[in-house]
């Protein structure tokens, strides 16, 4: 173990911040709500979609389903101030509750369950899982939605003994048929009455919900020298943390004329493309929304948005200790070696000059150091909210992140130097040194 003092360094107490808010938000919904909590604690105020926006000078966020933006007025100087804006999503793959979910099967029961986005299927197997999420409840006048949360350990998806594989090696999963959980022992099953008494109303008033497994066991920073975080949903609630972060430090440091926006999509897993992901109107309304309350006109708007720039944060592929081949060899990403900047030539990614240039600025001002990944070419890449939201806005965007192993498991891995960096570095981008 290090000798190294244990006094709590600025590092290890940011690090503990993120565990804090991944612990809070098991789902995107929960997610929005702790975002919200802090926002509010720092003066922001939410603003309803339905309602005529302040015109007002001042900070202030919304929430639509599992996304959220948020924004302060408080450094603008006049309509066509440019924006500089952080982008991330708030969902993470996992596995979801079926719509008629109650099974009996071989004297167990079962909860059915599908994959959400595209989870690595094994790392879910032999947990002890929670669940969460929101429903819909009927009311005497309508209905209204409540936050689901059950931490108590209900459900687990128990793999086939290694001797009843037909390799003696490990199973294929196939997701329709290997993923239903155990519930209980017997029959009679009732996940959805239960999930009622949960919030105290009949079984009955349920509407309609939309409900997701987490994993239970605690964020935690870990190793020899405490160097390393291990949670659930690293992807991507590190950058809502580190996003988070940085507009609370930009709204203190403002840049004079610049308007720091902070938004966060759901459903970037499968897509985004729904009424509150990144291929939705939900930040182009905003931006303009924003001009118009202050008085703005559509030429304003427009040209508020040729002057913006968009830094779409996603986390990005450490290179693997046990699968170095798996990497391109000439960009090696470290743990703790900073945040990193994502190229792709066929626009996997978004970056280009323009957007580089605004983030290598922001790095150096933050005083981290920067990092360049690229995928290997013979290998399909992944993508982010960056490419849809730089062809939404019309924005200059670059893609980001912070370097991570075990990306869409049950439970990943990062350097705990890591987030505070990436917070300090968009912190920078959001409040740029003229």
């Amino acid at each position: 173990m290090s000798s190294e003092s244990t006094t709590t360094s600025p590092r290890d107490e940011r690090a503990q911040d993120l565990c804090a808010l991944v612990d809070a938000s098991p789902s995107p919904f929960h997610l929005c709500a702790e975002v919200s909590r802090r926002l509010e604690a720092a003066g922001f105020a939410r603003t309803l979609e339905a309602d005529a926006w302040p015109a007002e000078p001042g900070r202030y966020y919304l929430v639509r389903g599992g996304s959220l933006l948020a924004w302060s007025t408080e450094s603008a100087r006049g309509p066509q101030s440019a924006f500089r804006i952080v982008g991330g999503h708030t969902d993470s793959p996992n596995l979801r509750v079926k719509q008629h979910p109650d099974r009996t099967s071989a004297g167990w029961e079962t909860v059915a369950l599908q994959p959400y986005g595209g989870p690595l299927l094994n790392s879910w197997l032999d947990r002890e899982l929670g669940l969460s999420g929101r429903v819909t409840v009927a009311t005497g006048g309508g209905a209204e939605q409540r936050l689901v949360r059950i931490d108590e350990p209900v459900l687990t998806v128990p793999q086939l003994a290694i001797h009843l594989a037909e390799d003696r090696k490990g199973v294929e999963l196939n997701p329709q048929r290997h993923l239903d959980a155990v519930y209980g022992v017997g029959e009679g099953a009732a996940l959805l009455s239960d999930v009622a008494a949960s919030l105290d109303v009949d079984a009955d008033a349920i509407l309609g919900w939309e409900l997701m497994t987490h994993d239970l066991v605690p964020s935690r920073v870990f190793g020899r020298h405490a160097d390393m975080l291990a949670a659930p949903r690293l992807d991507n609630q590190t950058t809502c943390w580190a996003g988070t972060t940085a507009l609370l430090d930009a709204v203190e440091r403002p840049t004079e004329g610049v308007v720091p926006l902070l938004v966060l999509f759901d459903h970037e897993e499968v897509g985004s493309t729904s009424d509150r992901g990144a291929e939705s109107d939900l930040l182009v309304t905003a931006i303009e929304r924003i001009v118009l309350a202050a008085g703005g006109t559509r030429e304003d708007y427009h040209r508020a948005v040729a002057g913006s720039v968009v830094a779409s944060g996603d986390m990005a592929h450490a290179t693997h200790p046990n699968y170095a081949d798996r990497h391109e060899p000439y960009h090696q990403i470290a743990p703790n070696g900073g945040p990193v900047l994502k190229v792709h030539p066929n626009l996997r990614y978004a970056t280009d000059a323009t957007g580089t240039a605004a983030f290598a600025l922001a790095c150096d001002q933050a005083g981290v150091p920067l990092q360049r990944y690229e995928h290997r070419a013979d290998l399909p890449c992944g993508s982010t909210v960056g490419p849809m939201t730089a062809a939404r806005t019309g924005i200059p965007t670059v893609d980001v992140g912070a370097p991570q192993l075990a990306m869409h498991a049950a439970r990943e891995l990062m350097g705990a130097a890591d987030p505070g960096m990436y917070a300090d570095a968009l912190a920078a981008f959001l409040a740029p040194a003229r």
